[in-house]
């Protein structure tokens, strides 16, 4: 017969009754093993946990580091902290709505994922021509303001990780500059749902194209200081310098895109190579190096900034031109938010739209409401669609069934891909070289755990 503290033995944890009651010691994970593993090799080797707090990460991550005195002789990546579920929770949701999850994986980058996801809904509905040039021009205005501040956190934090302090400060004053246009433009400074299928939420507001002007003038006097207290830097260079090091074949093996695969010599740029939203009437250059490590990758961010304000500045030139065009795809089955008007309580629909809906036609009420509910139905295919974001290809995998939401959707997260490297940039080199081999990697773990 069992006894009742039968019931309460676990097969994972050990036990040990005390005056207070039972203390449980509870094992897991692959430390066990790996200890087992290290004791019976005849080397002294040490098994050290790097995080899972690392800040150049942006998120959760954790490296099992085998040491042999201060050399890495291999590492792991230990990912899974940040679980979301977005994928899966999008395909329970519209598909105008599938942009509010989306925009939450890469938070540094959250208008590529949106852009991404709406060009490939955009190409099962057949509507990629019919999307208005004015509204592909604010996304990719949008776009590059964003590559702007995802290198400033990539290059502020990684060399903060290095020691230097004033980068970072630097990096974070242009970084609040360009969250003021998000703010602006968009009512948000991160995850903005701004894109839409079929277009962009709202125009721009009064004023704004004045204003992104000065901003122009002003990032590009700022970015300045960087360049002056850390290219061509001694100590700098010292710790980055043949640090990281991933050749070209190393990259397309790994599949490993965006700074890092440029830092190689090769320059492979969606928007050059396989163009989208207009980008093949925008002149700028792909900027490549030829060092393969942490010094090259950072070259790379800092001269993209540049390019990025280029293209921004021919935006701006656009969109003085289209003034007064619209926004939004014009097939109403669609476009949602519609009649979009900046009221006395905040942004929202115009009051001459809620008038007709409310007072005078039944048939727009209801169709309004099966849009806003139910959301418009996309026909049966699959699609792939990609994006140059700031970490290399985003792309999204799109499937329909023909209903009012995504039957499957997955993205290839350039973080995910390009994290894969760390073993290879890291094995052979000191602690100390980790932390310059990751930052310059730039993953964010929303992106990986997604």
């Amino acid at each position: 017969m069992s006894s009742p503290t039968d019931s309460l033995l676990d097969p994972y944890a050990s036990s040990r009754e005390t005056t207070e009651g039972t203390i449980f010691s509870v094992t897991g994970g692959d430390w066990d093993s790996l200890v087992t593993e290290i004791g019976a090799t005849k080397e002294e080797h040490v098994v050290v946990n790097m995080g899972p707090q690392h800040p150049s990460t942006h998120g959760v991550l954790r490296l099992v580091l085998e040491l042999e005195g201060e050399t890495v002789t291999e590492v792991r990546c230990g990912v899974g902290y940040l679980h979301t579920g977005i994928e899966k929770n999008a395909e329970y949701r519209s598909w105008t709505q599938g942009v509010t999850f989306v925009t939450r994986m890469d938070y540094l980058a959250p208008l590529f994922n949106e852009t991404a996801y709406c060009l490939g809904v955009e190409k099962l509905l057949e509507i990629t021509n019919d999307v208005p040039e004015r509204a592909s021009v604010i996304r990719v205005m949008m776009m590059e303001f964003n590559r702007i501040a995802s290198h400033m956190v990539a290059l502020g934090t990684g060399a903060l990780e290095l020691g230097a302090l004033s980068p970072m400060i630097f990096c974070f004053r242009e970084r609040e500059k360009v969250l003021d246009v998000f703010e602006m433009i968009a009512g948000l400074r991160m995850n903005m749902a701004y894109v839409r299928p079929g277009g962009v939420a709202q125009d721009l507001p009064v004023g704004a194209l004045p204003k992104i002007r000065e901003i122009i003038k002003e990032l590009r006097r700022d970015f300045k200081d960087n360049e002056k207290l850390l290219i061509g830097n001694t100590i700098w260079m010292k710790r980055t310098e043949g640090i990281g090091y991933l050749d070209l074949a190393g990259c397309t093996t790994l599949g490993v895109t965006g700074p890092v695969l440029r830092s190689t010599g090769l320059p492979w740029d969606l928007r050059k190579m396989q163009p989208y939203s207009g980008y093949e009437n925008y002149d700028f250059d792909v900027i490549t190096a030829d060092t393969c490590d942490v010094y090259g990758r950072f070259l790379i961010r800092m001269s993209e900034l540049e390019q990025s304000l280029r293209i921004i500045e021919q935006c701006v030139d656009k969109l003085e031109l289209l003034e007064g065009a619209p926004v939004m795809v014009a097939d109403k089955k669609i476009a949602w938010p519609s009649q979009l008007a900046l009221g006395g309580d905040g942004l929202g629909n115009s009051l001459d739209h809620i008038r007709e809906i409310m007072g005078t036609s039944m048939e727009s009420l209801i169709h309004h409401f099966k849009l806003v509910t139910e959301g418009f139905r996309v026909p049966a295919g699959q699609v792939y669609s990609a994006v140059e974001s700031p970490r290399g290809e985003l792309g999204v995998h799109l499937v329909s069934d023909g209903g009012t939401r995504p039957y499957r959707l997955h993205f290839r997260e350039p973080s995910f891909n390009n994290l894969q490297a760390t073993p290879a940039m890291c094995e052979g080199s000191l602690i100390a070289d980790i932390i310059g081999a990751v930052a310059s990697i730039d993953p964010v773990m929303g992106g990986v755990d997604r």
